[in-house]
């Protein structure tokens, strides 16, 4: 039968063709990107459209599942492409905040499209995995663990895909031939029946790899959406924040102290005991056991460690020697600046006495 819209309204074919060509439209567009107005102007016409025409496809009940293809005429076969249609238009809307939403609205209507086909027995193919494979054409795949990885499935998937891609070139060749007599109407009933097979065919292909990105697309929204609804894991305790510490110069006695602290009027001096004290009454160092070495008086010296090999001890005993060096270049700096200060310059120059 031939379906047509009510009194004054438009025709089904009308609607149909509107929605198509405007997705012709959109697949020819060298606008440089598909969120342009025009775009999305064109977008929403086709799904209007499309919708409309879809309503009226269900008022008329042109399809059922209790009868077969040939029982359809060759005129209304090209209606059974409008879920495919509408899921590929409901693709091309790029709202992000609703990005989700159209996926899964795009992958009902790809999915509706197929099941209409397997109903039919138009094609071999196998619905997507979480789809509901009952039909004329074929019985529902054994469920696996999606935690484990099937060999088998992956290899026949492979050869899937690259079967379909031969099959579309194949198809698309075909539908470029027929295409000219069909659009001038010089073509015959059954010309016209094969046509629009071909092209459910083709979309057949185009829903199933369109379902599978879908599904790829969904994991990672769903996975950002979980963990942005996360609670927040908790914490171990905050550290406390370090009191800053005033600049001061650090010496190994309380005669260095002395010496750069007369210089230095503005700056404290703290001998290497007295900072190790410090940092021992504020609990970030534990008391240093410490052991004096060399002659009496020589400031202590960290004891070596248990277990030091000879290599760690004669490095430690050079580092104590270069210190009693430094102490006694020390003391002779002393004792010639207290020289100086009781002789003046040119004392016990006898032989000039001009």
């Amino acid at each position: 039968m031939m379906a047509e819209a009510g009194a004054g309204g438009p025709r089904l074919a009308e609607l149909l063709a509107l929605g198509r060509r405007l997705w012709d439209e959109l697949e020819a567009s060298t606008e440089p990107s598909s969120g342009a107005p025009a775009v999305q102007d064109k977008v929403r016409q086709g799904l209007d459209a499309l919708q409309r025409a879809a309503a009226m496809v269900t008022q008329l009940e042109l399809f059922s599942e209790n009868e077969e293809l040939e029982e359809i005429a060759s005129a209304d076969l090209k209606f059974m492409l409008l879920p495919a249609l509408l899921g590929a238009l409901t693709l091309k809307q790029v709202d992000l905040s609703r990005r989700r939403e159209h996926l899964e609205s795009a992958r009902e209507h790809f999915v509706r499209f197929l099941k209409l086909c397997r109903n039919y027995g138009l094609g071999s193919f196998q619905l997507p995995p979480g789809t509901s494979s009952q039909g004329k054409a074929g019985s529902p795949s054994a469920p696996r663990d999606p935690g484990q990885p099937n060999l088998v499935s992956m290899a026949m998937s492979r050869t899937a895909k690259i079967e379909r891609y031969k099959q579309k070139k194949e198809l698309e060749n075909k539908l470029a031939s027929m295409s000219s007599s069909v659009e001038s109407g010089t073509a015959d009933d059954d010309q016209i029946r094969e046509f629009y097979i071909l092209q459910i065919q083709k979309w057949i292909g185009t829903s199933l790899e369109e379902i599978e990105s879908i599904d790829q697309e969904l994991v990672i929204l769903r996975g950002r959406d979980a963990a942005r609804q996360a609670p927040a894991g908790p914490r171990g305790p905050s550290r406390p924040a370090r009191t800053p510490m005033k600049p001061f110069i650090l010496t190994r006695d309380a005669a260095q102290a002395r010496v750069f602290g007369a210089g230095y009027p503005g700056l404290p001096t703290m001998t290497v005991d007295d900072w190790y004290e410090q940092r021992r009454r504020q609990g970030i160092v534990s008391t240093p056991q410490r052991q004096g070495f060399g002659e009496p008086g020589s400031p202590p010296c960290p004891s070596p460690p248990a277990g030091a090999s000879d290599e760690e001890l004669q490095k430690q005993q050079q580092e104590t020697e270069e210190e009693e060096d430094d102490e006694e270049a020390l003391q002779k700096a002393r004792d010639w600046d207290d020289w100086k200060d009781t002789h003046p310059r040119g004392y016990g120059n006898r032989h000039n006495m001009g």
